[in-house]
């Protein structure tokens, strides 16, 4: 139970501005409570205040939720259903939903970008599961509608990227890729990086397809002409199937358990 407003709660001091007595003064935009204020909200000034907003209330209702642990699942949005890795992330999703529990691990809610393609498929794979599952959609001209296996209370929506890409990664246990576009490179090299200098506690990254990616990058570049260390290839687990991918997941949270005092 929260504690009493000393002050009168946000909602009452609306009402009671919402039923002043019009006039010049009262009418003018200067006179409304700043909270209250969409125009004055979306001033170019507001930034850092809407900023703070789009932190807090995915983190509030979350808690409120009481979501605690996550695996985030990242992908291609053009990944249709019936597609390989469509129905591998799918599977994946499901199994981490279904096991997590059984395993002793508690609830793990998968977390996606709420779209499409391989995001899609992991919500449904949760949702497929009995699971609840997160969408952190963004206001962009494609994909902004949430897909419909996402937990209706915890799909959420972005205006900025980065705060969006903190979300992935605040209440991570683990991160999935498979195969996608600049948005699945960006979320990736993210992470890694953030892994790499230690900014977020080690979590297991798995990337399916080995085959594919290497197509796309080669990793041991990096490591030949010194531009990382031959340790940080190991901040990879290669997988391929949803099977081994879950199998992997579920070891590794082992082993971290084992070693707890």
């Amino acid at each position: 139970m929260h504690a009493a407003e000393p002050f009168g709660s946000a909602a009452e001091a609306a009402a009671q501005a919402a039923a002043a007595t019009p006039s010049p003064q009262t009418t003018s935009p200067s006179f409304r409570l700043a909270f209250d204020d969409p125009e004055f909200l979306r001033r170019d000034e507001m930034r850092a205040v809407r900023l703070a907003l789009e932190i807090a209330k995915p983190e509030l209702l979350q808690d409120e939720a009481g979501i605690a642990a996550t695996v985030a699942v990242f992908g291609s949005s053009r990944a249709p259903p019936g597609s390989p890795w469509y129905e591998e992330a799918r599977r994946f999703a499901r199994a981490v939903t279904e096991e997590s529990p059984r395993l002793g691990f508690g609830e793990v809610a998968i977390i996606t970008g709420g779209g499409p393609g391989i995001m899609e498929a992991g919500n449904r794979g949760a949702s497929e599961a009995g699971g609840r599952s997160i969408g952190l959609s963004i206001v962009l001209p494609r994909e902004q509608a949430p897909n419909q296996w996402v937990t209706p209370s915890l799909s959420f929506q972005f205006h900025y990227f980065g705060i969006r890409k903190m979300q992935f990664l605040m209440r991570a246990r683990a991160v999935a890729f498979f195969p996608g576009g600049f948005g699945t490179l960006d979320e990736l090299f993210e992470t890694l990086t953030l892994l790499q200098t230690g900014k977020i506690k080690p979590i297991p990254l798995l990337m399916f397809g080995r085959a594919w990616w290497s197509r796309l990058i080669r990793f041991e570049t990096l490591v030949e002409d010194g531009m990382i260390d031959p340790e940080d290839l190991g901040l990879i687990t290669w997988v391929e199937t949803a099977e081994e991918g879950a199998s992997v997941l579920f070891d590794a949270w082992r082993e971290r358990l084992s070693a707890q005092p």
